[in-house]
């Protein structure tokens, strides 16, 4: 594959799709080639949060890829819903954005690992913890 081919790039996220971690991830695609996205949003098949997630993300995620991002939504099972998307599309990688490891659900079924048995290339975006505010220190 010649580096001046469009690479396409399948996000798969619910609550994590407009966090810094992957909008900071998309831009450092973005810079290394052409890159287009979709993003893909398991777990809430047509659904009011669905709706307003994808009203949130797809914003950001757009100015963060300087481009359009195609809004996909799955089934109840995230790994079905990737991989339907995967047999509908063409993607050269999916990046699964989740929630830390202490509340990630699709990280305790083991989804990355069973999405690498599509064949296509995976990057897993998980925090090492959640954003607190740090405690202030006096003197």
């Amino acid at each position: 594959m010649e580096s001046s081919q469009v690479r396409r790039v399948l996000i798969v996220a619910n609550r994590t799709a407009a966090t810094p971690t992957l909008l900071d991830h998309v831009k450092q695609l973005v810079r290394e080639r052409p890159t287009t996205f979709s993003l893909l949003i398991p777990d809430a098949p047509q659904s009011e949060h669905t709706d307003w997630t994808l009203e949130l993300a797809l914003p950001l995620l757009e100015r963060a890829a300087r481009s359009p991002v195609e809004g996909l939504t799955g089934e109840e099972d995230p790994f079905e819903a990737i991989r339907r998307a995967v047999a509908d599309g063409d993607y050269d990688e999916i990046v699964i954005s989740t929630l830390p490891r202490r509340v990630s659900k699709w990280l305790r079924r083991d989804l990355p690992h069973r999405v690498e048995s599509l064949g296509v290339p995976v990057t897993v975006l998980t925090p090492v913890r959640e954003r607190l505010p740090q405690p202030r220190l006096s003197g």
